[in-house]
């Protein structure tokens, strides 16, 4: 009787690991926040800031505020003029020419508002083991930079990923002992 029982566990076990094994599986949430839930709306925002006309007020009353929105990283001019030394003074934006003989009164402001999903999904054990690993990261994400001299948008900068879907597949033949740390500390890579 113990040995049927203990096949009993094994097959009980067995099937609760093999049939509710995708919510076993890690998964993250990166977001940075923000005042936009999503992608369109941060570059709406963003198409409404006229350069040499959006103060900094008008600026900070539209969700770009520099001192409140958390994770802005905020670039002095010499920043700036590090960024752009690559490019010769003669094909240096007029506006970023401007900046930089400004000086101290010229910064930068650069936004990076996100919101990226991370699931691992497929086999739940060759995932636990580390002998197979997939991820799937979904989302968006929107980088914005403006120029600032005298309390005035002189320049600004766009660029981002409005549809972020990306599949990772890590395969480890050697499972746990290519990487024995991670039975220790799993983490999604």
């Amino acid at each position: 009787m113990s040995d049927h029982n203990n096949l009993f566990r094994l097959t009980l076990v067995a099937g609760l690991l093999l049939s509710g094994c995708s919510s076993l599986l890690p998964s993250s949430h990166e977001v940075s926040i923000s005042p936009w839930q999503n992608y369109s709306a941060v570059k709406a925002t963003y198409d409404q800031v006229v350069p040499h006309k959006t103060t900094m007020r008008q600026l900070s009353d539209n969700g770009f505020n520099f001192s409140s929105t958390p994770n802005v990283k905020i670039l002095n001019y010499l920043d700036i003029a590090a960024a752009t030394q690559s490019i010769k003074w003669d094909y240096l934006d007029m506006d970023l020419q401007r900046c930089l003989e400004a000086k101290t009164k010229c910064q930068g402001y650069e936004f990076e508002p996100r919101d990226i999903r991370s699931k691992n999904y497929g086999n739940f054990l060759l995932d636990l083991f580390n002998f197979r690993r997939k991820i799937r990261q979904s989302g968006w994400s929107f980088k914005a930079l403006f120029i600032v001299v005298d309390d005035t948008v002189i320049y600004k900068l766009w660029s981002g990923m409005p549809n972020i879907e990306t599949n990772k597949d890590f395969k480890n033949p050697l499972g746990p002992l290519q990487d024995p740390s991670r039975l220790v500390y799993r983490a999604i890579p």
